[in-house]
């Protein structure tokens, strides 16, 4: 084919952070319409930790660091979930000194390290002119450091909080919610049958749009968030109501395992924190159920009312994409490849109010995109508001950048 005898330059992709659905067919597509343009791809191993762990010596292998893709490589895993590529949380310009490769111990030996001279070296060694991460907001982070540095940097937002800030979606995050309203309707059929009160823990640090747009579609009664600290006696009080009323005498919450306790801090399992400085959130799903079933006498005659706990975790962002993850990821990477050709870089490509669109990618930094209480959530009733949907994009609180 024509189009293939042109030789336009290298283009490097990698993905960080957490797995989600949508990255492969994003990969995909970036490398199928790069081929076709005349370029060649390199997908990075592992995130940034590839480009902080390859080792340049010619006689090096390269197949734990990186790999030239082609069209068949990735149609093959086109439609699949999780990153073929691999990933990692690592962050090159604040890397503890146990994660130093050997083969850099004589070199870097602070307790924390930079390593963005090693990723800067590894790119020209690779011969890379354009890199495009895909990522949340701490890999995206890192993005932004790059392009500073003059690194040709085009990025595509994933994550299942939808979190990044500048775009209406981020890849992932469709699919995470259509698994939590059908794992809550399942979860159902239990907590019908034993009368009890369903507890469900789902992902969502900062932003709680994954608890907050599955509650507005039916799938909870009330649901707490992390952008408003929720007293606990009265979201038991509103969950017994709704047993009540209900003919199977049952009711639902969502937790954000970000929620807070008013005049409480976030629940962790263990004080490490991650390179982001992140700690691993989890468990305040379980004090939710537990304060619930200790309190619910108080608001049901007497007598106690159990629950029934469960944490979705892992299995809302494993497994095949949904039809946004698998449409939405082509059309980014699409975009991604029509910046490249127009000498455009230093760009986030998004979606904003519905149209598919490209902004500065240091709006990542400058910004959190979280759940405006005010228009979205009713303190009181601990559970979605809204007043009117016209004119607001698909998934309805999105950011207002």
């Amino acid at each position: 084919m024509a189009y293939l005898k042109r030789k336009e330059g290298v283009i490097g992709i990698l993905t960080g952070g957490g797995d989600v659905p949508g990255l492969n067919p994003a990969i995909r597509a970036v490398t199928i319409r790069a081929i076709r343009e005349g370029f060649k791809v390199i997908g990075i191993r592992n995130g940034w930790k590839g480009l902080v762990s390859m080792m340049r010596e010619k006689k090096a292998s390269p197949d734990d660091y990186y790999q030239v893709l082609s069209e068949e490589i990735v149609n093959k895993v086109g439609r699949t979930g999780g990153t073929f590529l691999h990933t990692s949380r690592t962050r090159p310009s604040h890397l503890p000194k146990n994660e130093v490769p050997e083969h850099l111990h004589g070199k870097y030996r602070d307790e924390i390290n930079d390593l963005t001279p090693e990723v800067l070296q590894n790119l020209d060694f690779l011969g890379i002119d354009y890199l495009i991460p895909i990522g949340g907001d701490d890999t995206l982070s890192y993005a932004v450091l790059l392009a500073k540095k003059g690194v040709k940097v085009i990025a595509i937002p994933k994550t299942m909080d939808n979190d990044v800030a500048g775009t209406d979606y981020c890849i992932g995050f469709s699919t995470c919610i259509t698994r939590t309203i059908e794992m809550t309707h399942n979860l159902r059929t239990t907590a019908g049958s034993h009368e009890r009160i369903l507890v469900i823990e789902v992902f969502g640090r900062y932003a709680g749009f994954t608890a907050l747009l599955p509650t507005m579609a039916g799938a909870a009664n009330r649901c707490v968030i992390p952008e408003y600290k929720f007293d606990i006696d009265r979201l038991t009080e509103l969950l017994v109501g709704d047993r009540y009323t209900n003919p199977s005498h049952y009711s639902v919450a969502l937790v954000s395992e970000g929620a807070m306790f008013a005049g409480g801090e976030m629940v962790f399992e263990k004080d490490e924190r991650d390179m982001y400085g992140h700690k691993k959130l989890g468990g305040i799903g379980d004090l939710v159920s537990d304060q619930i079933k200790e309190r619910s006498a108080k608001y049901n005659k007497g007598r106690r009312i159990n629950t029934i706990n469960q944490r979705l975790g892992y299995l809302v962002r494993c497994g095949n994409p949904d039809a946004i993850d698998s449409i939405v990821p082509m059309a980014f990477g699409n975009l991604a490849l029509n910046l490249i050709l127009d000498n455009a870089y230093g760009r986030l490509v998004t979606i904003r109010n519905g149209r598919y669109d490209n902004v500065p990618l240091d709006v990542v930094t400058s910004m959190k995109k979280v759940v405006d209480v005010d228009k979205y959530y009713n303190r009181d009733r601990l559970r979605p508001h809204y007043e009117s949907f016209e004119s607001k994009p698909l998934f309805i609180m999105t950011s207002d950048y």
